[in-house]
């Protein structure tokens, strides 16, 4: 079975040699969302949960552009550019992933692009 590349609208566009998302072998595997504002380049301000979320609907949009969604992640990295933010961060995490969570790495980076305090990625079920 070939790799689909994935591309969709409500994330934000790629912005280097990466696709939004890939499909292969019956996963769907997204690439690290920021909480850029799908259409723009403009970051969510509001502080670590308005990116949080953002970064977790960006994701969304990926996964349902490709056949999947929310409840089929099986397994998301998270990169925090301040591990103090983690309470707040998983605070909003909890409410998108309410029952049954992925598995999950959280780290602090050392830096994430354009200024994000958070960067997610997740791999999901197609099916």
């Amino acid at each position: 079975m070939p790799k689909q590349v994935i591309s969709t609208k409500n994330a934000p566009a790629a912005v280097g040699a990466y696709s939004q998302g890939i499909i292969a072998n019956g996963f769907v595997f997204t690439a690290g969302q920021i909480p850029l504002i799908p259409g723009t380049s403009n970051l969510r301000e509001g502080g670590i949960q308005a990116q949080t979320r953002q970064s977790l609907t960006n994701i969304k949009g990926v996964l349902e552009a490709a056949g999947s969604s929310l409840d089929k992640v099986v397994k998301t990295t998270v990169f925090l550019a301040d591990i103090k933010d983690f309470a707040e961060f998983n605070a909003v995490y909890a409410e998108f992933f309410k029952a049954d969570p992925p598995a999950r790495s959280t780290i602090q980076a050392g830096g994430l692009p354009v200024g994000a305090l958070v960067e997610i990625e997740a791999v999901a079920l197609l099916e």
